[in-house]
Parts: C-alpha cells; sequence; structure tokens
C-alpha cells in the first residue's frame, strides 16, 4: 500500500537545531506530541561522501561518511514524519543528496534562514536570500528530481514587499510548505519576533506556512502553540528553542517536569548510540540555568555515556542495553560468516569487512593468501581496486587461480578493501583468514612456535626476532602489492613504492 505524503497543514513541527536535532530528540518529540520532526542542517557537500549503510544491530539507516562517521542516522519510527534539512548552494549537489536520502524521509528541506557564519560563508542559509535566482534554481531542481515534497525555510526581509515577492517565487517552484522565522537575518532570539510580517506572507501565498521564532516571548506552555499560530495567522507552528529546553512541550498535557524528560532523552541516546559529547551538549542545554548544580557539573565532567548515565541514576539500564546491542552485534558477526557466496559476472561475491581488532596482529587476511599460493606454488594474488566517484568508498577484486573474489561492502581505504577481498577468497577455499580463535591458521601457529622457541630468550632478542618475522611480511605484502601495481598499470614514474620496499629491508638489516 503507497504511503501517504506528508502534510504540512495544521501541524506542530520540531524544527531543525544544530547539534539538538538528532535521533534521540527527533523521536522523544514524536513521543510528546510532535507532528513532523526536522533533523539538523546537514552540509551537502559533507552528505554527497556518504554511503547508506543498513545498520541491523540498532535497526537504523546510517549515512556514514568516508572517516566512518555517521552523519545521519533515522529509523523506522520517523521515517514518515522526519524532514532532512541540507544546507547548499547547489542545484545540483542539492539533487544528489537528496536522491541519496529520500527512501528514507518524509520530505527534503533547503535551509535559507541561519544567518550564522557556519551556513553563510559557502553561499548557504540566510545568504541565499540575497540570490532569488539561485533559490529558484535549487528548490526547481529538488521538486522534479525526487518522489517526496520538498520545502524551505526562510528569515524576513527588511522590505514586506521583498518578502512577499520573494515567497510568491518560492511558492511557483513547486514547494509544499514555507517555513517562515519572523526575524531579520541581522536580528538575533532577544529581538521580538515579527507576527505582522508572518502574518501578511500567510495571505500571499495559498501553500501551507509554518510560522517559527516565538520561543522566547510567546510559546512557553502547549497552549501557547495556537495563541502564536492564531496570532500569525499560519497553518502550523515550528518549535525550536522551546523544545530543545523541554521537548514535552509538544503534548497537551506539557510540558513535564524537565527531569523526567532528560532521562528519557538519555534512554534514547543509549539506545541508539549517540555520541557522549552530542548527548552531553543536549541535556545542558535541557538544565539551562541548573547547569552549575551538582547533577549539571556531574554531566560536564562526564567522558562517556556510562558516566552520563551514572549521573542520572541509570546505569543498570546503560548496562542492559549494551549488553542486549553487543548481542545483537554478535548475532550479526556469526549471520555473516554464514553468509553464502553468490556468483556475479565471474566473480564470486561475500558481503564481509575487515575488522582489524578481529584479526590476531600482525596477521593480516592478505598475508594468509599470499603464503598459501607461495605453499601451493601459484601466482601471487593480483588486486584490482577502483573508487566510487560519489563517496570515494573502495572496491577491490582479488583473483587466485584464475578465479575472482570481491566484498560485496564498500571499504574506506584501498588497504581495507583489499583486506575483504582476501577474506571472501579465503572463506570461499575453506583457508583459515587468521581470525582471533582460529588455531590452524598456520602463520598463526608459526607465531606461537616463534613464542616457544624465544622463551629461553632474552626480552631484548624476542622482540629483535619478532621485528625481522614483522619486517619480512611486510616486505613480502609490499612487493606483491608493487608487482600488481606494475601487472595492472606499468612502471610507477617516480620510485616511491619501490622505496617503500627498500626502506623495509633496509630495517630488516639494521636489525
Amino acid at each position: 500500500m503507497a504511503v501517504s505524503r506528508l502534510s504540512f497543514s495544521n501541524i506542530n513541527a520540531l524544527g531543525p537545531m544544530v547539534r539538538v536535532g538528532t535521533l534521540p530528540m527527533r523521536l522523544l518529540a514524536l513521543d510528546y506530541g510532535a507532528d513532523v520532526v526536522y533533523c539538523e542542517e546537514l552540509i551537502d557537500i559533507k552528505m554527497a561522501q556518504c554511503h547508506r549503510v543498513v545498520n541491523e544491530v540498532l535497526e537504523t539507516v546510517d549515512f556514514v561518511a568516508p572517516d566512518e562517521r555517521v552523519m545521519f542516522r533515522t529509523c523506522e519510527r520517523e521515517k514518515n514524519k522526519v524532514v532532512f534539512q541540507m544546507g547548499t548552494a547547489d542545484p545540483d549537489r542539492a539533487v544528489t543528496v537528496a536522491q541519496l536520502v529520500e527512501r528514507d524521509v518524509a520530505a527534503i528541506d533547503v535551509n535559507m534562514g541561519c544567518p550564522k557564519e557556519y551556513s553563510t560563508k559557502g553561499g548557504m542559509g540566510a545568504a541565499l536570500l540575497a540570490d532569488p535566482d539561485k533559490i529558484e534554481a535549487i528548490l526547481g531542481k529538488l521538486v522534479t528530481g525526487v518522489s517526496i515534497p520538498v520545502t524551505c525555510k526562510i528569515r524576513i526581509l527588511p522590505s514586506l514587499e521583498d518578502t512577499i515577492s520573494l515567497v510568491q517565487r518560492i511558492e511557483k517552484t513547486g514547494v509544499a510548505a514555507i517555513a517562515v522565522h519572523g526575524r531579520f537575518k541581522e536580528e538575533r532570539p532577544r529581538h521580538p519576533v515579527h507576527c505582522d510580517y508572518i502574518r501578511t506572507i500567510a495571505r500571499s501565498v495559498s501553500i501551507p506556512v509554518i510560522a517559527n521564532g516565538g520561543s522566547l516571548d510567546l510559546v512557553k506552555t502547549n497552549s501557547d502553540i495556537e495563541d502564536f499560530r492564531v496570532a500569525t495567522g499560519t497553518s502550523s507552528v515550528m518549535l525550536a528553542r522551546a523544545a530543545m529546553w523541554n521537548v514535552s512541550i509538544f503534548s497537551k498535557r506539557g510540558p513535564f517536569p524537565v527531569e523526567k524528560v532528560m532521562e528519557e532523552y538519555l534512554k534514547y541516546a543509549i539506545r541508539y548510540e549517540n555520541h557522549a559529547f552530542n548527548t552531553k551538549y543536549c541535556l545542558c542545554q535541557m538544565l539551562r540555568d541548573k547547569v552549575e548544580s551538582p547533577l549539571g557539573k556531574q554531566v560536564q565532567t562526564a567522558k562517556s555515556t556510562a558516566e552520563i548515565s551514572e549521573a542520572y541514576g541509570i546505569l543498570g539500564f546503560y548496562q542492559q542495553t549494551q549488553e542486549w546491542i553487543q548481542s545483537r552485534r554478535n548475532a550479526q558477526q556469526n549471520i555473516s560468516q554464514l553468509d553464502e557466496p553468490i556468483m556475479e559476472g565471474d566473480v564470486i561475491t561475500m558481503a564481509v569487512k575487515f575488522e582489524r581488532g578481529n584479526y590476531v596482529p600482525p596477521i593480516t587476511p592478505k598475508m594468509l593468501l599470499l603464503e598459501w599460493t607461495h605453499r601451493e606454488k601459484l601466482e601471487q594474488p593480483q588486486y584490482e581496486t577502483k573508487q566510487r566517484p560519489q563517496d570515494r568508498a573502495f572496491q577491490s577484486v582479488v583473483t587466485v587461480a584464475q578465479k575472482k573474489y570481491r566484498s560485496s561492502l564498500w571499504e574506506k581505504s584501498k588497504k581495507l578493501a583489499e583486506q575483504a577481498a582476501a577474506i571472501v577468497c579465503l572463506r570461499v577455499l575453506g583457508l583459515h583468514e587468521g581470525r582471533i580463535g582460529e588455531e590452524d591458521s598456520g602463520l598463526v601457529c608459526k607465531r606461537k612456535r616463534e613464542a616457544s622457541v624465544f622463551s629461553d630468550d632474552s626480552k631484548e632478542d624476542r622482540n629483535t626476532k619478532r621485528q625481522l618475522t614483522d619486517i619480512q611480511m611486510e616486505i613480502a605484502e609490499a612487493t606483491a602489492d608493487i608487482d600488481n601495481d606494475l601487472l595492472n598499470h606499468g612502471p610507477p614514474e617516480k620510485p616511491q613504492f619501490r622505496n617503500h620496499v627498500d626502506d623495509k629491508t633496509s630495517r630488516f638489516k639494521s636489525v
């Protein structure tokens, strides 16, 4: 059954807030009665480099940057309610990002109202208000480029006539709604919100207008939300700071004591592995003038989610949740190990990733595969690696005995991609890959025998012999990489790769 498009009429929305609008806060806002929730502004350049990952452990969809940071995390609970807000000044890049996330969110919003430097310095946010042509280009391309609603959030211009002209041009692009922060670009929260401007704007267009900017003066309780709606003559209301301070303001029975709200927020942060520093920041915003209280000081000095949980008296919940997450992680790891290989063209493929902590140092799958081919008198493994341009991720194919092997998962570096390909080959061949707990790996057992032989040596001698063995393996692997490059690309223009091996050989001789 098709899901209906998100409506922006007669809604109360959690506004986009940097560092605050992450998954825990969005889910809590929905719990308390928000109809729609906006994520924090995410910059198009960073999002365009991300790849989409289904996180089976946390039951989320993650958009992961090349450095493995999760830039955006969402889940099924909010799928039909969450609006993805981006910072952009480029129509093509905006469409690229929107298409990346559109199957996991309910709508796309373009930030045209943020006056802060981190947004405006790239021509984004409120800087776009001075370029209506670019606004039209971005919104027009988004409306035709994605299947979900597109909206934008603006600030008012010094001239009411100019503001009306702008919103009418925006309406013609086909957007589903316009959120209006009732302050000028230069004004800050201490300045009164211009309800009269918003009211005139709402009358000048036929699409829903969402009033924003009343948190400090006009909206302090749930009943104030309706008063703000009436005062601005709008279809809907968006709350940011009022919700940041106590998100239970969305409840008709709220707001509730902030201590209760903070605990519920923290439980979501634990459940979805929110970064501890982000969790701290949000809790400190909720504490407000109590941030120097004994609890506030505990939160400020906490260095981990466990310490924050202890401050709030829910360490037991934290530990139980960690056990649950770890059990799911173990189960997923076991499932991935049982995955059957499939043929994709002439390549044998499995979904595996190389996790360095799961292998006996300094043994790697590439080293084991190279050793096996030497033992079997086969040509050494040949790696061919490609990079995906949209997110700069890597995938490698290894050829052994005229058969090709590849992981279906992309890695953040060439080296990791090659290790993953080696794992696939080793698993298909039924060989040990060097994981911790594998007792029959030739190289692993060799290390154990070396440890036994070294037992009568001095500590210094043992370390020296281990160094020699490590460097020998590094030389073998580095030489294989160079031969691979020569085979695929011809001789390099500069000798840095051979120097890399020569350096390791010099280290071997010096030791």
